[in-house]
């Protein structure tokens, strides 16, 4: 059995190795304020269930990835709970009209890449979305992301191949379509295209 100031030494340990990745994660899922809750409640399960903890760092920080999932749903079903009971009140005893707020401003500072590979991802199946985000944005291997999504390693693998290429498909698709809109209204000379969009 281990003493409390070891406990402490392996928390402060799992807290500098896992907090920044674990945060990565949610912020790309979800809005700051929610993450840094659910980033709280990650790390109170690592130190309630800390003797849970794989102790190889490569394997610690899928596990806190699962936590992580399950601990955001919680969280999404419990705001859905909410926004219903908001949605019940207000059909019982509406709030008065008021001015309406300034429109949020929707500018991506990332540029029109950005744009694009989101907007492909939202066309992917969930699935394989979902893979991609923890391959690409989380940098999880095969292996770590199969302890994430409860799979084999090789399921993973071979799943992460066809997200790709999926992916990949969603952005020529994209690119083609884009490149053939633009001939045809004469923004794009013949030459500058891949295709002969008059064919």
């Amino acid at each position: 059995m281990s003493t409390s100031t070891d406990r402490e030494r392996r928390m402060r340990a799992l807290v500098d190795l896992l907090a920044d990745p674990v945060r990565r994660y949610l912020h790309r899922r979800t809005d700051a304020a929610t993450a840094d809750d659910v980033l709280g409640d990650v790390l109170l399960v690592c130190w309630r269930r800390l003797d849970e903890v794989p102790p190889a760092e490569a394997d610690a920080l899928p596990w806190a990835i699962v936590v992580a999932r399950q601990c955001l749903a919680n969280a999404q079903r419990a705001e859905r709970r909410r926004t219903r009971l908001v949605g019940r009140i207000i059909a019982i005893d509406p709030p008065p009209i008021d001015a309406p707020d300034a429109a949020a401003d929707d500018d991506d500072p990332h540029g029109d890449d950005h744009v694009r590979l989101r907007a492909a991802l939202a066309r992917l199946r969930r699935d394989d979305a979902e893979i991609l985000r923890l391959w690409a944005w989380d940098e999880l291997t095969s292996p770590q992301i199969a302890v994430v999504l409860g799979i084999s390693a090789n399921a993973a693998s071979i799943r992460l191949h066809r997200a790709k290429a999926r992916l990949k498909a969603e952005l020529s698709d994209e690119s083609h379509a884009a490149l053939k809109a633009a001939a045809s209204s004469g923004h794009v000379r013949e030459e500058e295209g891949s295709i002969d969009v008059r064919r």
